[in-house]
């Protein structure tokens, strides 16, 4: 028994759309799309919360030496220019040490986060800086469902679609 519906795809355009519409559920809260789809979308998106809330809390906090750059009240490097043996000048950035507390996650959770971004996307906003989808699902969605064994989506249907009559429904996340 195949672990997918086919869906009329090969498997490499199937499992791309599959990964598409999982990380438009993760980052939106909901999608709209034909039924078929949104089942797998369900089968997926299931496994994947309930190994976030498994792993929710799974990671423990150290201190760790940073080093940064120190900067100006205008928000500039601070540099000195310092003399090489051979007598050529260069600039050297200032730097200070702080020490800061770090989460790190334990081997069992990095596993999942690691299964989970095998499912999902790498999405940017329209700043074109970088979502992180994975730790959306383990920092926001996952400590929500803390208490709830399973039934994390749910589906409505909004008729067929007109054109070609596929049944159309909105995949959301409770």
């Amino acid at each position: 028994m195949p672990v997918q519906r086919k869906i009329g795809r090969s498997t490499d355009h199937r499992k791309a759309m599959l990964k598409n519409l999982v990380t438009s559920l993760f980052l939106n809260g909901k999608i709209e799309t034909t039924e078929a789809k949104a089942k797998e979308v369900k089968n997926i998106a299931e496994k994947l919360i309930a190994i976030a809330v498994k792993e929710c809390d799974n990671f423990t906090s150290k201190q760790v030496k940073v080093s940064s750059a120190k900067l100006d009240p205008k928000g500039q490097k601070i540099t000195n220019v310092k003399k090489s043996k051979n007598g050529k000048e260069y600039e050297v950035v200032e730097r200070e040490i702080k020490t800061d507390m770090v989460r790190v996650d334990n081997p069992s959770r990095l596993h999942a986060r690691r299964k989970v971004m095998n499912w999902v996307y790498k999405v940017k906003d329209e700043n074109g800086k970088t979502i992180s989808i994975t730790n959306k699902l383990f920092d926001e969605i996952a400590p929500k469902y803390k208490d709830v064994n399973g039934g994390y989506t749910r589906m409505y249907k909004l008729g067929p679609r007109r054109g070609d009559a596929a049944e159309m429904v909105i995949l959301q996340l409770v």
